[in-house]
């Protein structure tokens, strides 16, 4: 299965993109699944440029391309003014407006303090939920205190599994995406995805 991270992080390094590999590696550990990421930082002005001109420049459409045609998806982003930044939200306006319904995604954020936390539920939770996406119970919040300490893998490794047991759930049968009538015939019933989400033992 293909699983694309979108990280909206600036600097080099950047805690937004730690957490994004971070969270692909504990789905890795669930489920197989081939990772691709896409750095928003690099496809800035083709974002822009898209907006004033109509067309995607030739990076910005392997990266529609990618996430349009991922079985799960991971976006992360810094917290900008208590929400998303504008970056983030750009790249989701030039998608087309269907690419990701039905799709799995992790929501997570990074940001200077845990007054933030509720960014997830306030922001990213409702953004995914317009665009019909289908969005992983937790969500995975980290502030700078949170690295090193207790809580933060536990985090990390239930979201992934959420969103390796949907994946799994919804990519069966799943072909083109002109073809999701058809697939979503084979669909995993929702009782049984939900039971899948819960913890055993």
């Amino acid at each position: 299965m293909k699983l694309v991270v979108v990280s909206a992080g600036l600097s080099v390094p950047s805690s937004t993109r730690l957490l994004g590999d971070r969270l692909a590696a504990a789905a890795g550990r669930a489920t197989e699944v081939d990772v691709q990421v896409v750095e928003l930082r690099d496809l800035a002005v083709e974002i822009a440029q898209n907006f004033t001109n109509g067309f995607p420049g030739r990076a910005l459409a392997a990266a529609q391309e990618a996430v349009a045609g991922a079985d799960g998806l991971i976006v992360v982003t810094p917290v900008f003014s208590a929400s998303y930044s504008g970056l983030f939200k750009s790249f989701f306006d030039v998608l087309e407006p269907e690419a990701l319904e039905g799709k799995p995604v992790l929501i997570a954020a990074t940001g200077g303090s845990a007054r933030h936390s509720l960014v997830l539920e306030h922001a990213l939770r409702p953004l995914f939920a317009y665009l019909k996406a289908v969005v992983v119970p937790t969500g995975v919040y980290a502030a700078s205190e949170d690295w090193g300490a207790e809580g933060l893998d536990g985090r990390i490794e239930r979201a992934a599994g959420e969103l390796a047991a949907l994946m799994a759930g919804l990519s069966v049968g799943r072909g083109p995406r002109a073809a999701r009538a058809d697939s979503f015939s084979a669909v995993v019933p929702f009782e049984e995805q939900l039971a899948a989400l819960r913890p055993t033992g």
